[in-house]
This record gives C-alpha cells, sequence and structure tokens, in this order.
C-alpha cells in the first residue's frame, strides 16, 4: 500500500492510508517510517515514567492526559510524529481543526509535554524531532537516551545513559543533560522529585 502512494505523501494521504494492523508509522518530511517494535526495558521505562506523571497530574488537578494514539503534526513539514508519552491539554482539544476525525493535534496549546525513548533511529529524536517540536512550540521535551547511543554532540563524551531536556525559552529550546543521581529539573512538573537514573532504569 506504501508503494501505491505519490512521493512524497501529505498527511491527509498518510492519515487516509493508515492500516489497522497495529503496526506503528510515522510520517518524517512526506515519507512513511514503519516504527520498530520497542524492546521490553524500553517499555518499562515508558510505563514507569507515566506512573510518576500521573501521580503528579491528580495531585496538581491538571487538564491532561497521556495519549495512546495520537500524532502531533508540524506546522512546516508534512511530517506527523506519534510520541512515545504525549501529555494532551484537554482544555485545548476543542481548537484543534484534526482532532475529531484524525485524533491529530498540531498547536502547542494542547501538548505540553513530549518524550521520546531514544532507539536506533535516535537521529531523529535529536534532529527532526527537536527543531519540529521547537517549531510548533511544545514547552517542553524529553530525549530518555538509556543506552547511551545518541551522538557525542548531542550527549557528550563519553556516551553515557542520558535524559536530555529541551525546555522552550522565548521560544528556542534550551537542553540541559541530566546523569546518574543528577536530581531532574522539569519546568511542568516542577515537584516532581525523580533522579536521572531513576527515569533511566540504571541498576534499578
Amino acid at each position: 500500500m506504501v508503494q501505491a502512494l505519490p512521493k512524497p505523501v501529505t498527511f491527509e494521504q498518510f492519515a487516509e492510508w493508515y492500516p489497522d494492523t497495529g503496526v506503528r508509522y510515522e510520517l518524517h518530511n512526506g515519507a512513511i517510517v514503519e516504527m520498530n517494535q520497542p524492546a521490553g526495558e524500553h517499555e518499562l521505562i515508558i510505563l514507569e515514567l507515566c506512573h510518576n506523571l500521573i501521580k503528579e497530574i491528580i495531585r496538581l488537578d491538571l487538564p491532561y492526559r497521556i495519549a495512546k494514539n495520537t500524532f502531533v503534526k508540524t506546522p512546516t513539514s508534512e511530517s506527523a510524529y506519534a510520541p512515545d508519552i504525549l501529555l494532551l491539554n484537554l482544555d485545548n482539544l476543542d481548537n484543534e481543526p484534526l482532532w475529531q476525525k484524525q485524533s491529530t493535534v498540531s498547536q502547542a496549546a494542547s501538548v505540553p509535554f513530549v518524550v521520546e525513548v531514544v532507539s536506533s533511529n535516535w537521529g531523529v529524536d535529536y534532529g527532526n524531532k527537536v527543531s519540529d517540536y521547537e517549531a510548533i512550540g511544545i514547552p517542553e521535551y524529553w530525549i530518555i537516551d538509556y543506552l547511551g547511543i545518541g551522538g557525542r554532540r548531542f550527549i557528550g563524551n563519553p556516551k553515557l545513559p542520558t535524559l536530555s531536556i529541551y525546555s522552550l525559552i522565548e521560544g528556542e529550546y534550551q537542553v540541559t543533560l541530566f546523569r546518574g543521581d543528577d536530581l531532574i529539573v522539569s519546568p511542568t512538573f516542577p515537584e516532581l522529585r525523580l533522579t536521572a537514573k531513576e527515569v533511566l532504569q540504571q541498576n534499578l
């Protein structure tokens, strides 16, 4: 089915084509990309972080929920991503033109926080997604590189398991790196008391 689509693929064509087979896809600059089945450790990191985020959302009584099958569409390219963790602001969904039909958001007011857990395609997480999430205006973006496989220009040398938190300041991302026993600093959840080691699931 992918071969039958014209290239590059528009988001509308991608959304109409998307098969109900359980296989996950993203749209990267007009190209349909099949997402690899994640490893168990990858999923455990997501589950544990979601558990902690939900506790904070409830404690602070925020209108946020963790989405399961929602795309984030970029404004500047034919790209649509399905982050590993995506917080939706329920209060803004009525303003999203693609929400009802395609479970897709494109406004910063709808997406306060996203997380990607790094796998083999780390270049996309540190490259395209940083620039695209910044262009959307998403306030906070975490990259959880639990294997320490990202480029040295992103996580330093020697390459170690690293949590990178990109915070939007005056329209641009500023990144802070956290490792080991560093206490993370989250603008969205300032009272979230977790160390990088706990997020990265190192030796836990």
